[in-house]
């Protein structure tokens, strides 16, 4: 009987993916629906399917890993001093902690306000930020004693100012506050340092998804007790691509678009920024010169989201940029949309509605990418420095690669997949898109298994995208 290298497994919110590796390759892959009472049948299914597909009476693996998104991610609320300060930390704290931002508040808020939104949440994890290192301790104690009024049970991470940190943790301890303190996510101006926060909010990640019916099972089953929150490890498969590992060097500058039925994920990495000086990155809340970058499109979505698509973009817009004037199959198209709204599990069933589809995505593509990206500013700002004709926000000009993930673009044909991404870059605009980049449909949907099998080991999860994308 055959011993395979690594089995992983990601328990989504729709369905169950498992993929099987032996010697850098894929060996089977299979998808079953996620069973929410119990989430491992739904493994359990899978596994049988790929049984069935081997011709084995048993899968004998060498390590068994996981990820995970089917909690949808911890609910999170960021407090800090500054809202665009406390913004940008927290963006880069949830990138791939599995955590989701709900609410950014400040002391820019009054503390009525603070509180209400506090109690109205009542999130999963509070960032409670503040204050550069020995610069001001006021707000983040303020804000402390506003957590304890609240009476939320949520769980802390305090990563402000480190000399008010004692302070705050004897706050929260005598309001009965679960809470964990970590180095400060601004410690300067000119530096973010999250990888701390992100590890915190990962732990309470595992232990809070791993209360699902069926997860403490498969947690049994793994090599390591490391559920990564699937975002999480999409980014971290593009982070070894586009970096490298110790035996092979990475494709560098890279964008991920990972087009869900949910969201759109957009992930950027650009290796060379890892080398910039204090005074090149500049103040980090105007600029995105961190090596690895994402943002999530909350409302464009193929089938949960496809309304927000719709009223991100005028349909009749969306069919001018198409060259489509028929108005009765405008009407079939907004009568579509409607109808996966209200079913969200419908798939297309002919020519018109894989039409319809292709639309949607070439959509959501295009607005999330120019999300993503910076732009060429067209006017003054004197408080930032900023004149026209001067790049600001994230610069993909020079990106050469770009990947497709998602449903879409592994159910139908890699050409298709390229044609939705490349459209999304012929009208760049103001826009700082890639100008000559080459497309790859990453078809078996792999990225995410090589960010897992990357916390074991980097050089094999390099291997498996390198034998998957020909690189």
């Amino acid at each position: 009987m055959p011993k395979y290298d690594y089995l992983v497994i990601d328990v989504g919110s729709t369905f169950t993916k498992q993929r099987l590796f032996k010697d850098g390759r894929l060996v089977a892959t299979v998808q079953s629906p996620t069973t929410v009472k119990n989430v491992y049948e739904g493994i359990d299914l899978g596994r049988k399917k790929m049984i069935e597909q081997l011709g084995v009476e048993k899968i004998q693996v060498d390590e068994i890993l996981a990820s995970s998104s089917a909690a949808g991610g911890l609910r999170m609320v960021a407090m800090g001093y500054m809202i665009r300060v406390t913004a940008k930390a927290a963006k880069e704290v949830a990138m791939n902690s599995g955590s989701k931002i709900l609410e950014i508040i400040s002391n820019e808020n009054l503390p009525d306000y603070r509180v209400q939104i506090l109690k109205e949440i009542n999130p999963d994890i509070i960032l409670l930020a503040g204050g550069t290192d020995f610069g001001d301790e006021t707000s983040i104690i303020e804000n402390a004693h506003l957590i304890v009024e609240s009476g939320v049970s949520s769980f802390v991470v305090v990563a402000g100012n480190v000399k008010a940190q004692a302070t705050v943790a004897g706050i929260l301890r005598e309001g009965e506050i679960s809470h964990i303190r970590v180095p400060n996510i601004m410690p300067t101006i000119h530096e973010l340092r999250v990888k701390e926060s992100r590890d915190a909010i990962h732990r309470e990640f595992i232990r809070q998804i791993t209360k699902a019916k069926g997860l403490r099972m498969l947690q049994e089953e793994l090599t390591t007790d490391k559920v990564i929150p699937t975002p999480g490890a999409v980014l971290l498969g593009a982070e070894i691509l586009a970096k490298g590992v110790y035996s092979h060097e990475g494709i560098g500058d890279c964008v991920i678009i990972d087009l869900g039925g949910a969201t759109t994920d957009v992930h950027s990495v650009i290796p060379h920024l890892e080398n910039l000086e204090n005074e090149e990155i500049g103040l980090i809340v105007n600029n995105e010169k961190q090596v690895s970058f994402r943002t999530v499109e909350g409302n464009l979505g193929m089938r949960v989201s496809a309304k927000g698509i719709l009223e991100t973009v005028n349909p009749m817009e969306i069919f001018k940029k198409n060259d489509l004037k028929d108005m009765d199959l405008l009407d079939r198209f907004m009568n579509y949309v409607d109808r996966i709204d209200e079913n969200p599990e419908l798939v297309a069933s002919d020519e018109e509605e894989y039409m319809f589809d292709t639309l949607l995505a070439k959509t959501a593509v295009e607005v999330a990418l120019k999300r993503h990206a910076g732009y060429i500013s067209q006017n003054v700002d004197p408080v930032r420095g900023i004149v026209p004709g001067m790049p600001v926000g994230r610069d993909l000009r020079y990106v050469k690669t770009i990947i497709g993930v998602g449903g879409i673009f592994a159910h139908r044909s890699a050409e298709s997949g390229e044609e939705i991404i490349k459209s999304a870059l012929v009208n760049p605009g103001v826009s700082l898109l890639p100008k000559e980049a080459k497309v790859i449909i990453d078809q078996n949907y792999l990225l995410f298994t090589s960010g897992v099998i990357a916390q074991l080991n980097e050089n094999y999860g390099f291997e498996v995208l390198k034998n998957e994308f020909k690189i």
